[in-house]
């Protein structure tokens, strides 16, 4: 059968680090009326628990330049705790769009620089508007990109077995416009996927796109998914920061002249300070990012979102900000052990010399009589 669009939008998601951290209820007071926590509908969703909700807000509509031409969208953003922004444009899908076509959709807006301009200038905006509620930090020079393909209706309403059957999921989410024919490994990757609620639903994760069919109009999926890229950005941040203070430490050790001055005063001190202070940070970021969505149980929205998770590779990228982290640790023990070791003997000198001063005060005193 032929699949026809009849309502659908394509959710481009572009997030990015901004803070250390902001203060969600403080932006929400900045906000005023306009801002919103997230809350999710679906049944058995009081499962999943989002601690400190993040805070979305209406941007208004604007315009998206793409190859069709001028399109007006939604725009709005949604701030993390753990400092991460995410500018949504929810582009509408034309109606009676063939899935063929929404793949040629589809491969623009994963890539489209009209979104990154966009999003850029809105967040902009966002930044000045939340100002009070942020702890200070510049942007980040990268970002995470995400395209959630929703569709609430299509004509005749076929099941998720026939859209699955019928759709091509695997090149739409590919965005392949090309006509040549995918591996059977590429559809078999997409395909592991795949889930259902029921007959009439269906969820299809990939690394960068996902396509959610969801007559009942609940974004909760995208919502999920979003958080999802939110802990990647965050991850990936985190791993080049300490990629820097590992490559900064090994630079000024190296650096280091070991003077006669060195066996008073170690030259590690302000090393070990800076890397105290960032094991401090990193320590309450993990804490932050993990803490940022609990699942209790094993259900339908738990399932999708665990998925994503993996889909995304976070384990992967947790696991190298884990190993770094305890790197920088052990190489805080060592410089601290040098700086310890300097003070030790500082203090043994100066008793000597004390002692040293003692005896020669007293043979003066001897001397005299």
């Amino acid at each position: 059968m032929s699949l026809i669009l009849e309502k659908a939008t394509a959710l481009c998601y572009r997030l990015y680090d901004i803070a250390d951290e902001i203060d969600l209820e403080k932006a929400r007071r900045v906000l005023a009326q306009d801002a919103r926590r997230l809350k999710l509908s679906r049944e058995n969703s009081q499962f999943i628990q989002l601690p400190n909700p993040p805070v979305a807000y209406e941007l208004g509509r604007r315009v998206l330049a793409l190859r069709g031409g001028p399109v007006t969208v939604d725009a709005t953003a949604r701030l993390f705790d753990h400092g991460a922004v995410s500018i949504i444009l929810a582009v509408p899908i034309p109606e009676g769009t063939t899935f063929p076509q929404l793949t040629g959709l589809a491969d623009e807006f994963y890539d489209s620089q009209a979104v990154e301009a966009l999003t850029g200038e809105l967040l902009e905006g966002v930044r000045k508007t939340i100002a009070p509620a942020v702890r200070e930090r510049s942007v980040w020079d990268q970002n995470e990109s995400y395209t959630v393909l929703f569709v609430e209706r299509i004509r005749g309403n076929p099941s998720a077995d026939e859209i699955f059957a019928g759709a091509e999921l695997a090149r739409l989410l590919l965005g392949e416009v090309d006509s040549k024919p995918l591996s059977r490994g590429e559809s078999e990757a997409i395909a592991q996927y795949r889930f259902s609620y029921s007959a009439e639903d269906l969820v299809v994760i990939d690394w960068n796109s996902a396509f959610v069919y969801e007559p009942s109009g609940s974004r909760d999926i995208p919502d999920l998914l979003e958080i999802a890229n939110a802990q990647l950005l965050e991850f990936r941040f985190y791993d080049e920061v300490l990629d820097g203070h590992i490559a900064r430490i090994h630079d000024e050790v190296q650096a280091r002249k070991h003077g006669l001055l060195s066996l008073f005063r170690s030259p590690y001190r302000d090393l070990v300070r800076d890397a105290l202070s960032t094991l401090v940070d990193l320590n309450e970021f993990i804490e932050r990012v993990e803490n940022s969505l609990k699942i209790i149980g094993d259900f339908y929205l738990a399932k999708v979102y665990e998925a994503s998770v993996r889909r995304l590779r976070i384990p992967a990228w947790q696991a190298s900000v884990t190993r770094k982290h305890h790197l920088l640790e052990q190489t805080y023990g060592l410089l601290k052990g040098e700086v310890d070791t300097a003070r030790s003997l500082t203090l043994e000198t100066t008793i000597v010399a004390l002692i040293v001063l003692e005896i020669a005060l007293a043979f003066l005193r001897v001397f005299e009589h």
